[in-house]
């Protein structure tokens, strides 16, 4: 069995990357190790390469259909993994997952509709309805005493109107990395059924379950679920692949799927460019190995995250996420305000996070820790936020 090298320390910096060459734009200083945006730092695996270089071997670039193993590719990954049955039909290839929540409130809302979301979670959520004109209702996240949190039902039931058409779901949660029960799933499909809501269930995190934690597809939970909801996902988290874009979208009601399909067709956004099927295919039918390999490091990341916290800076406290590679760390025991906290991290430290406010309420106090790097890199992160705290 191949051994994948994560503890390679790759060099970012002039490939493009948002996450090492817009670092001064968005934190207004150079030089900062960055640990904010949402991908890893680890080589993508090679047989993903290998099958965009086979391609690139042919000399022509011109309009392509889409292969004959992407969707089965995608509907045999989805039942080994997460033991959901889906069809061929239910299933469209989208531009990208934000683009996606843009595109389903687009094509099924209208004016004077409400988005719920349920914060602290993924900024987007709310940026995405708001530019297109649509109000943002929030049910905030109740914290429980271990530092983890739990759907508000009471409050949801509150804040829910004859207005509010469509909630958006982080499934798994970014960025406290909840992985969902079945109860909880299968009470808001309740509560979404009946209200008439459809559900738009982000679940890019998916294939990153943790400590032994199992993803549930929101779709999957109950009839009600399916004939509500949109799911979305993509191998692009799990295999380090965000830039070819392989998002796609599963819809098993029909009357939902021909309002949400036959927007896209009309505006030629459903069909895939050249590498995202072929990333997709090549991801989904010879990534597993590469896949354990990668989450067991994490799951080690995560362990020495905890530990050196625990040892050496207790006033942070890390949430453990259940899926994904984001730690959600706690940091008000540092007494700091907003200001003073960002200072601390980015001119005191030299690190380069999403602070918790972006993420809405009840991410005050809180930083979001990328810890998909070698583990060389956190340390040396860890190290550096340690002088900061204790000057």
């Amino acid at each position: 069995m191949k051994r994948f090298d994560f503890d390679k320390i790759i060099d970012r910096s002039g490939s493009g990357a948002i996450k090492s060459d817009a670092v001064e734009k968005v934190f207004g200083k150079s030089g900062l190790t960055p640990m904010w945006v949402a991908d890893m730092d680890f080589e993508t695996p090679e047989f993903i390469v290998d099958a965009l270089k086979k391609r690139l071997e042919h000399p022509v670039f011109g309009y392509t259909a889409e292969p004959e193993d992407f969707r089965p590719a995608i509907i045999d990954w989805i039942k080994d993994h997460h033991n959901w049955k889906i069809e061929k039909e239910w299933i469209s290839y989208i531009p990208g997952i934000v683009k996606g929540i843009g595109m389903a409130i687009n094509a099924l809302l209208k004016k004077g509709d409400k988005v719920i979301i349920q914060p602290p979670v993924y900024h987007p959520f709310r940026l995405v309805p708001q530019k297109n004109g649509y109000e943002v209702v929030f049910n905030t996240l109740k914290q429980l005493a271990d530092g983890s949190y739990e759907m508000d039902f009471e409050n949801l039931v509150a804040v829910c109107d004859s207005h509010c058409k469509m909630l958006i779901l982080s499934n798994p949660h970014n960025p406290a990395g909840i992985v969902w029960s079945k109860e909880t799933l299968a009470r808001l499909a309740d509560f979404c059924y009946e209200k008439g809501i459809i559900v738009i269930s982000d679940e890019i995190h998916c294939d990153m379950a943790l400590f032994g934690n199992k993803h549930i597809p929101f779709a999957s939970v109950s009839d009600k679920a399916a004939d509500c909801s949109i799911t979305f996902g993509a191998p692009s988290k799990t295999f380090n692949i965000a830039g070819i874009v392989c998002s796609y979208s599963i819809v098993p009601n029909e009357e939902l799927r021909n309002r949400f399909y036959g927007w896209l067709e009309a505006n030629e956004l459903g069909s895939a460019p050249m590498f995202s099927p072929i990333a997709t295919i090549a991801a989904f039918r010879k990534g597993e190995e590469w896949r354990k390999q990668m989450l067991s490091y994490i799951e080690g990341n995560i362990k020495f995250v905890e530990s050196f916290c625990q040892e050496r800076i207790r006033q942070v406290k890390p949430l453990r996420p259940q899926a994904s590679f984001l730690i959600w760390l706690d940091c008000r025991g540092l007494g700091l305000n907003h200001d003073d906290l960002v200072s601390l991290f980015i001119d005191k430290a030299g690190l380069a996070l999403n602070d918790g406010e972006m993420f809405n309420p009840g991410g005050e106090g809180f930083m979001r820790l990328n810890i998909g790097t070698p583990r060389k890199v956190v340390e040396e992160a860890l190290v550096k936020l340690e002088k900061a705290i204790k000057g």
